[in-house]
């Protein structure tokens, strides 16, 4: 019987991935987790909850909403040194308030002094990205025609700072639900394309958007290569690693055929669980033993996969 396509992209990817040298496969994927999730729980405990479950970095909710709120650089490198935990990056937050497509200036502006404000502290605490979502998130729905060319002529506005601080603009394809514009990898590229700015240049993936938009997350993966930096996890239901159906074998090996775990590129968590807008969750009571089990699941649940594949 002649294998379904998803069989046959498995399989291709399997065949690559067996090809690898075995200095190619020395080193493993970094992990790292997205604290936005865990809603409003001092960065402390989230700091201790990580360091328990012996995951390295933390991508660093983007809080800086206004010039007097968000993390501090130096208490937040302070809480973090003091659990060893290092920042992969900044998980840019876009709304209908900072959206970059909006038809509205005063929203487009609001982007622009919002990415004015998350880069620096990017830099000073050390992370590689700056996660950047064209739409808002929530708004499926359309302004006009003419927002995928508004989105990328406002954020070329910012791509000399990404530059100066030396911070990779990481463009994240969110599903149709969620968005309006941009929710594959070839619409990222597209959109890059579009932006035309040496300094807006990387993606950031996201497992769970992809398996609705793409034909085929490993394929996907292997599309973006080099230009992924980022790449958000969590089961095919959005929650905890092993409590559904996410082909998380066939990840990892098209992963490692892109040479993802060699140098700054990351592995985030980011369970949020199923629904039309995550952001709620960020202003929401902290469940400790909740997250507890959640993180220590799926660390250890992606840690054994990642080992298992490399057995084969």
């Amino acid at each position: 019987m002649r294998q379904q396509h998803f069989e046959e992209s498995n399989r291709k990817i399997l065949e690559r991935f067996r090809e690898l040298k075995p200095d190619q496969r020395k080193a493993r994927l970094k992990l790292s987790w997205s604290n936005w999730g865990f809603g409003r729980e001092p960065l402390a405990e989230s700091a201790a909850r990580l360091a328990k479950a012996k995951v390295p970095y933390i991508e660093l909710h983007g809080n800086h909403y206004g010039p007097d709120l968000g993390y501090q650089a130096e208490e937040t490198l302070k809480i973090l040194g003091d659990y060893g935990l290092k920042v992969s990056g900044v998980c840019g937050m876009f709304s209908a308030d900072n959206d970059l497509a909006s038809n509205r200036a005063l929203c487009r502006q609001t982007a622009i002094d919002y990415i004015d404000r998350e880069v620096p502290f990017t830099h000073a605490v050390g992370g590689s990205y700056l996660l950047v979502v064209p739409g808002a998130v929530g708004r499926p729905k359309a302004y006009d025609a003419v927002e995928f060319e508004r989105s990328a002529e406002t954020l070329a506005l910012r791509g000399g700072l990404f530059v100066k601080h030396g911070i990779k603009a990481a463009i994240e394809p969110i599903r149709s639900a969620e968005v309006s514009l941009v929710h594959t990898v070839a619409d990222a590229k597209r959109y890059l394309a579009q932006v035309n700015h040496p300094g807006v240049g990387h993606i950031n993936g996201d497992v769970y958007h992809m398996q609705s938009e793409e034909r085929h997350i490993g394929d996907a993966i292997l599309d973006a290569g080099a230009q992924l930096v980022n790449l958000h996890m969590a089961d095919s239901n959005r929650c905890a690693m092993g409590e559904g159906s996410m082909d998380l074998a066939t990840i990892i090996r098209a992963l490692y055929v892109i040479g993802y775990n060699q140098g700054e590129r990351f592995v985030t968590f980011e369970p949020l669980g199923p629904g039309g807008d995550p952001y709620p969750a960020m202003h929401g009571k902290p469940d400790k033993p909740k997250l507890d089990a959640l993180v220590e699941t799926s660390i250890r649940y992606i840690r054994e996969c990642e080992e298992m594949v490399l057995a084969e």
